[in-house]
């Protein structure tokens, strides 16, 4: 066998758990069907905060120690694609937020003339702000580095990645659901709008636990991202004018200029969806370590690197095992 791991998935999951395990020494190789321009990660508002992902303490953990990862590329945001940037999440309280909201520096309660007409509530934070293309590009980029492999090749059970490494590492998203097969997976279809920034320089969210329809702006190099949507269940990832008209008057109170702002791209991902994100090893039938990584719903790239380390530990508690059966 020429790998030591088979990372089976493309995206921001599966790119940064390959990142973790070959800067560990491992022999990685990612089998992705899509590039990386094609992936839900890419369609991402990135905005490094919680939201969606399951079990929450959990979560806390995984999106803090990604959070302190994602800060201190935000030192080369040109090359990694992460900027550190101001805002506001309205409707929230900091006493809401749990262990995470004690983590992060700074985080404190809305002062009130911080806030739009008709949220009474908030907190204010500097986080990461992820331009999610540019930051995959990246990861690929440090993977090869690494001397890691990446091949274009679609995966149809987790027992032929087997067949080609002793460990198996399953980040396929959304994928999972047929490939494992976990009817647990399920979409949650996210459209944003990204328009010519009039002007906006931070970010703001409005957004209330499983409500279809959010309000969110993000501002990045390429344009400021207008969302949202948050449909359960809905596979369509086709154009949809009337959504997008919705999403830009939702968003257009908070600034001026966005009634007027011209329209450059309407995107459209899968979130994948679980009640709690999986992350566990098993043997598969031939005999291969796998190790699963999925079901991360909204908050891939929050919780990326906490989960990337997770899943590594499970891979060398494996490794461990093997050897002392041996």
């Amino acid at each position: 066998m020429d790998s030591d791991v088979i990372v089976v998935g493309g995206g921001v999951i599966g790119l940064t758990t390959a990142v973790t395990l070959a800067e560990s020494g491992r022999r990685v190789t990612v089998w992705s069907r899509d590039p990386y321009t094609d992936t839900t990660s890419a369609v991402a508002g990135g905005l490094c905060w919680p939201y969606r992902v399951e079990p929450e303490e959990r979560a806390a953990a995984w999106s803090l120690r990604s959070f302190h990862v994602l800060s201190a590329l935000a030192g080369r945001p040109g090359e990694t694609g992460v900027r550190l940037v101001d805002g506001t999440m309205a409707d929230t309280r900091a006493e809401d937020l749990g262990t995470w909201a004690d983590g992060v520096p700074g985080l404190r309660a809305a002062h009130r003339d911080e806030l739009p007409d008709g949220h009474e509530a908030g907190v204010r934070a500097r986080v990461p702000l992820v331009d999610m293309r540019t930051h995959l590009a990246y990861l690929e980029r440090r993977l090869a580095s690494a001397g890691a492999v990446l091949e274009r090749r679609a995966v149809t059970s987790l027992d032929e990645a087997g067949r080609a490494a002793p460990v198996v590492v399953n980040c396929t998203g959304l994928g999972a659901r047929e490939l494992v097969p976990d009817a647990e997976v399920r979409p949650v279809q996210g459209r944003i709008v990204i328009v010519e920034n009039p002007g906006v320089d931070t970010w703001f969210v409005a957004t209330k636990g499983s409500a279809e329809e959010t309000t969110y702006l993000l501002p990045h190099p390429y344009g400021l991202v207008l969302g949202g949507t948050a449909r359960e269940d809905v596979w369509d990832t086709g154009p949809d004018p009337a959504a997008a008209e919705a999403i830009v008057r939702r968003c257009s109170p908070f600034h001026p200029g966005l009634a007027k702002a011209r329209v450059l791209e309407q995107r459209v991902g899968l979130r994948p969806f679980r009640s709690s994100v999986r992350i566990e090893a098993e043997r598969l039938p031939g005999g291969a370590l796998c190790v699963h990584n999925y079901g991360h719903g909204g908050g891939g790239v929050t919780v990326s690197w906490g989960c990337a380390e997770e899943a590594a530990r499970l891979v060398a508690t494996g490794d461990q095992a093997a050897r002392t059966d041996r």
